[in-house]
Formats: structure tokens, C-alpha cells, sequence
């Protein structure tokens, strides 16, 4: 087995070149989480993995609360299934808290100043239900709650990392905030091991094949806890070393080699490239700044055989999406007509016709 390989398997385990699931909430679950900061892009990376399906689809999922978008894993948004809200975040958020410790400092944000905008979020957001950023900043502006230097975001993601709130339904084209509470049922608790096991269990199946180091970056576990919660769950993968890594299959995978060629249109962000810390499986030659930047942005992205091989960008019209593509190399008339080809895909996802600039 070498990189390509993996790259192959990945498109399977990711539900990329095929799927065994029918719902939005269903897709988010076996990921685990998803990578959201650019929403309408995630809805895409669910889209992808869910054929026929549409952006109303998933909109409908995130506004009946069946998927949740909030601050999780990494000091980042991501998509988690309602099912895993809480869980998820007893286990992760106390990582998150400690990695901000410093910045908060520097805001002068301390345990009074949470407590004291909690208290207003939870009365504000209970009379009021869903409210959106500006609305609660104004409520932070009301009650002398200084906001300057981006004091606000930092009192939000808080807020989320409290288990308070979570995001609301979209109004007015507006996402929102809600209590999660009055979003999602409260479960039942799990022991750290639990949540462990079940973190690395959705992990290693979904975007098998990955290393330990992978799992550390995507969960934002301690070594020592990713490394615990691999080893509770090792006895259900199989270990192979490629390229002198350790990398973990499902023992139930089965992958049969075969020269047919794909061709799939992902959204920025993907998971099937930011769940990795090594990500040279996907990039022949290197990885490209083009599509990776030094820091830390993402681009949307086309995959041809597994490998990652050129950008593109859209602009939403009334009835139309204009795209722009860039390939790293130049392509032949196989490769670029397969590639438009797979733009009909986003393009019925946003029941909208494409049109190439």
C-alpha cells in the first residue's frame, strides 16, 4: 500500500466516493464533526458526501437543530450531530478554556466578566429565543459589557464552550444564537474514558486511513488523551506502517484497487484535507501554498484521482453560480471537461445552474 492508496480509501471512509447514509444529521454524526467557520461552504462539505441532496436540506437539519453549529475540538466552528452535543463538549471544551487562558488575560476577560454575560445571554436569549451577533452585542453594549478589541466574539465562544448556547435558526438570512438546552435535549453524561472511546471510534473510522498525530491535531486532545483513546480502541482497526507512519484501518475495510478514475468538487475547509496534520497523501509534489496558505486558510478545492490538482471560486447569482477554476498544471480535455462535470453536482445542490467564467 503507498499514498495514493490512502488517498483512495479516504475518499471512501470520508463518504466522498459513496455513501451509506440518507440525512444531513446522519453524515455529521459518522464524521464526528466537520469544520464550519465558512457556513455555506460546510453545508457543501455535507452536500458532497450526500448525493441529491440540497443547501435547503442541510439548512433544514441545522434549523431544526438536528445538526449543531458551534465552537468544538480546535478553537474553531464545526458541525456536530445533536446526538453529540454534550458529550463532545465536556470532553473538549476544558482544552479549549485552557489554550485561551492568555488571551483572555489580555482582554481582561476573567470569571466575573463570563459569569456576568452568561447570566445576560441566558435571560436575553430565553425571553427572546434566537437572536444574531449584532442583536447580542447590542445587549452587551446595553448593559456596559465592553466589547472593543473583539472582546465580543471571545464572550461568545465562551458562552459556547459553557454548554449555554449553540447556533439558532436563520432569520432574515442571519444565523443566530439559541440556548442549547432549548435546542437539544440534555443527555445523559459520559465518563472521560467513554467520550474518548467514542471520539476515537468515530475518528479512525471515518477518516481511516490516519495516524496518532492526525487524531491529536483533528480532536485537539492532549497527546497523552489521544493517545489513551487509541489505545482503548485499536483492538477494532488494524495498524499498517506506509512511508514510515503508523496509520489505522477499520478491521472490517475492505478496499480493492481498481484504475477507474474520480473526480470530486470540494468545498474550503474540507474535511478530507484540514483532519489530517500530514497532508501530503492528497498533494503530488508537495502541498501548494495556492491551496493551503501559510496562514491557515483553506481554498475550495478539485480532487482528480485522489490527489488534490487546482482551486476555484464562486459567485452567487439570482440563478446561476459562476465558477472559476484553477488548475496547478494544465490540465488535458479528459481531466477539465471531468471536472465540470462534477460542478453539476454543486450546482443541483444549490438548484442553480453553473456557468464558467
Amino acid at each position: 500500500m503507498n499514498l495514493t492508496d490512502i488517498t483512495k480509501i479516504r475518499l471512501l471512509s470520508q463518504q466522498i466516493a459513496q455513501t451509506k447514509f440518507q440525512t444531513p444529521k446522519g453524515i455529521v454524526s459518522w464524521m464526528g464533526a466537520m469544520q464550519a467557520q465558512d457556513y455555506a461552504m460546510a453545508k457543501w462539505g455535507v452536500g458532497v458526501r450526500l448525493p441529491n441532496s440540497t443547501d435547503q436540506a442541510v439548512g433544514t437539519a441545522l434549523n431544526n437543530g438536528e445538526i449543531i453549529r458551534t465552537h468544538l475540538l480546535r478553537p474553531t466552528w464545526h458541525f456536530v450531530s445533536a446526538d453529540d452535543i454534550y458529550w463532545m463538549l465536556d470532553l473538549t471544551s476544558p482544552k479549549i478554556r485552557s489554550s485561551l487562558k492568555s488571551r483572555w488575560k489580555e482582554l481582561e476577560l476573567n470569571e466575573t466578566v463570563f459569569r456576568k454575560c452568561n447570566t445576560l445571554i441566558e435571560k436575553t436569549l430565553g425571553e427572546e429565543k434566537h437572536l444574531n451577533r449584532n442583536e447580542l452585542v447590542s445587549e452587551f453594549k446595553k448593559n456596559k459589557i465592553e466589547i472593543k478589541d473583539n472582546r465580543a466574539s471571545h464572550l461568545l465562544l465562551r458562552a459556547e464552550l459553557d454548554g449555554l448556547i449553540c447556533s439558532g435558526t436563520t432569520k432574515d438570512g442571519k444565523q443566530t444564537y439559541a440556548l442549547l438546552e432549548e435546542r437539544v435535549l440534555k443527555t445523559k453524561s459520559l465518563t472521560k474514558e467513554e467520550a474518548l472511546t467514542k471520539l476515537a471510534m468515530k475518528y479512525f473510522s471515518s477518516h481511516c486511513p490516519a495516524t496518532l498525530q492526525d487524531f491529536v491535531w483533528w480532536s485537539g486532545l492532549s497527546a497523552s488523551d489521544a493517545k489513551s483513546a487509541l489505545e482503548m480502541v485499536k483492538s477494532d482497526f488494524i495498524a499498517e506502517t506506509i512511508a514510515t507512519q503508523t496509520y489505522w484501518f477499520t478491521n472490517s475495510f475492505s478496499f480493492m484497487k481498481n484504475n477507474t478514475e474520480s473526480f470530486y468538487v470540494l468545498p474550503a475547509f474540507d474535511e478530507y484535507i484540514i483532519s489530517y496534520k500530514n497532508r501530503s497523501a492528497a498533494f503530488p509534489g508537495g502541498i501548494n501554498n495556492k491551496a493551503v496558505s501559510n496562514n491557515g486558510v483553506f481554498r475550495p478545492i478539485f480532487v482528480v484521482n485522489g490527489q488534490v490538482t487546482g482551486i476555484w471560486k464562486r459567485t452567487l447569482k439570482k440563478e446561476k453560480v459562476l465558477v472559476e477554476t484553477e488548475f496547478f498544471k494544465r490540465p488535458d480535455k479528459n481531466v477539465r471537461n471531468s471536472i465540470e462535470k462534477a460542478f453539476e453536482k454543486f450546482g443541483k445542490f444549490l438548484e442553480k445552474k453553473i456557468e464558467f467564467k
